[in-house]
């Protein structure tokens, strides 16, 4: 299952189906043979910024985190569209690799760890966008 809370007001018009299709994607095309619950939050940069100085320690917005793993009993993703907007020009486009990436981490891909980690998640977060119809 997967479910989409918008609890952003000023961006109440996000195509949450556009999102739930591509989310599926990504977690069909990552072999996952497990029912997993996915919750994704379309959040304000003062909620994303609590989030990442809790549990990251950064204090400062992100356009995406992730929490937990799939397996586990919920996995969450957690997207910020006024993050998302500073990324690119086609905010479409950004909001579909920011989801990706953030479903990426759930698999335990990590770009942080080394650079060969971060070829990896970034050829894998390509080769899903390249799939996407827009």
């Amino acid at each position: 299952m997967i479910e989409i809370n918008n609890l952003s007001e000023k961006y109440r018009k996000i195509d949450t189906v556009f999102l739930k299709k591509v989310a599926a994607k990504v977690l069909k095309g990552e072999k996952n043979k497990k029912k997993i619950e996915l919750s994704i939050a379309i959040v304000n940069p003062q909620e994303i910024k609590k989030l990442n100085k809790e549990y990251r320690k950064k204090n400062k917005p992100t356009d995406v985190l992730s929490f937990g793993e799939i397996g586990g009993d919920i996995s969450e993703i957690v997207i910020c569209p006024e993050e998302v907007e500073k990324n690119g020009k086609d905010f479409k486009k950004e909001l579909t690799l920011v989801l990706i990436h953030g479903i990426l981490h759930l698999f335990s891909y990590d770009h942080e760890k080394t650079k060969k980690e971060a070829e990896k998640m970034f050829q894998k977060q390509e080769e899903y966008f390249s799939k996407i119809k827009f």
